[in-house]
């Protein structure tokens, strides 16, 4: 199974393609989707939806997992990222992939072992798990964390909620 991370970002949308056999995982792609010079965020959510159809394209997915909005302090923040998500969402759809959602809280539990785990401790993680040369971004860290997140539940037969 080829599964597509993505962390959504209204400005840095984090992506990251892992294959799974049984319980042993494997690197395949990662990367970020940026859209922060673009003034419109209609457009933002455009290149969003545009470069992971690409990315979808490129490396065949089989399931997408998403990492699940948190309410931030700023209502207007968090409902951009909703937005953000929304275009990532339709965009795994759009190419018939099943969706699968998962709180940040999980999916650090899951990588880091701790829930409330920093950002620097699931790059680690991440880095180690899926034995990469190079620590990834913090955003497509978060995303691979995410598909990571997905594995490690479907190998235990536990699935996250499906949008």
């Amino acid at each position: 199974m080829r599964i597509l991370g993505i962390d959504p970002g209204s400005r840095i949308t984090g992506y990251g393609v892992i294959a799974t056999n049984g319980h042993e995982i494997g690197f395949i792609a990662c990367g970020t989707i940026r859209t922060g010079d673009e003034t419109d965020f209609s457009r933002r959510l455009l290149t969003i939806f545009r470069d992971l159809n690409e990315v979808i394209r490129i490396h065949q997915p089989t399931v997408a997992a998403v990492e699940d909005i948190f309410i931030d302090r700023n209502p207007r923040s968090a409902l951009k990222l909703g937005h953000a998500r929304g275009a990532a969402v339709v965009a795994a759809l759009h190419n018939n992939l099943e969706v699968h959602d998962y709180p940040a809280r999980q999916v650090k539990q899951t990588v880091a072992g701790y829930g409330q785990a920093e950002k620097i401790q699931v790059q680690h993680m991440v880095r180690t798990l899926l034995q990469l040369s190079s620590t990834p971004s913090r955003d497509a860290a978060d995303a691979l964390a995410v598909a990571i997140c997905h594995a490690h539940q479907h190998a235990y037969g536990r699935w996250g909620r499906s949008a």
